[in-house]
């Protein structure tokens, strides 16, 4: 996934989740934030971020922020967008006969159904919720960075889907280098890590996609499965 332009700034503020104010040049410049998360501990005046001015008409901001430099000099994409557009581009490349993003399963929308053996009398189905990580604590990478209860509800139709004979995983997409693994963040949703553990119990598949992230660029480079996952989505 690249950006077609790309703009160097210097973070000031952060006056609510949606829009910074950042510094180019010797301008003060109100932007858009492509993430609604807390963001806190990258986010920090004075820290390098990247902007990308997407060109849509009638916007009230110029620019989109997409990537900030950690103060331990670690590049992140915080674009929410990029994680479902990678698994989809991950994925169309895989042995799938059929691919299907927001699919309508119970009362929530999953953000990706596929198919294999498509002809055979009993074919097998996916269903896999997508999620972006970008919190580093210590090396390890965390989800989520605020309370999800969004994300618990999806991690409940995983499981009541494997019940129901899908092959079902949640997939975290790691948008840093350097990161392999993603633990659930219990001490900011006690919740979200009581889903995880029921999940994986449950059979539920729990995916780490590794990412290499540029400022103008980020792509996914591998995937790993958690070790009480079996490997039935390479």
């Amino acid at each position: 996934m690249k950006y077609n332009n790309i703009t160097e700034a210097k973070f000031i503020s952060r006056p609510n989740r949606f829009i910074a104010e950042v510094e180019i040049g010797d301008r003060k410049e109100i932007v858009h934030v492509k993430n609604t998360g807390r963001c806190r501990e990258l986010l920090i005046p004075g820290c390098e971020v990247w902007l990308t001015a997407p060109g849509t008409p009638d916007r009230k901001t110029k620019y989109d922020l997409v990537a900030v430099r950690k103060s331990n000099g670690n590049l992140f994409n915080i674009d929410s967008q990029a994680p479902n557009k990678l698994v989809k581009e991950w994925l169309e490349k895989k042995d799938y006969d059929f691919i299907k993003p927001e699919f309508s399963y119970g009362d929530s929308r999953i953000d990706f159904y596929m198919e294999k053996n498509k002809l055979q009398a009993e074919k097998d189905r996916y269903l896999m919720e997508v999620k972006g990580c970008t919190l580093e604590i210590d090396g390890v990478g965390y989800f989520p960075d605020a309370p999800t209860e969004r994300g618990v509800k999806h991690i409940r139709e995983l499981i009541k889907a494997k019940n129901e004979g899908y092959n079902s995983a949640i997939a975290f997409v790691i948008q840093m280098e350097g990161i392999s693994e993603v633990l659930p963040n219990i001490e900011m949703h006690p919740e979200f890590g009581i889903a995880m553990e029921e999940a994986k119990m449950a059979g539920v598949k729990v995916i780490y996609y590794t990412c290499r992230v540029e400022p103008d660029e980020v792509e996914i480079t591998g995937m790993e499965i958690s070790k009480l996952s079996q490997e039935i989505y390479r």
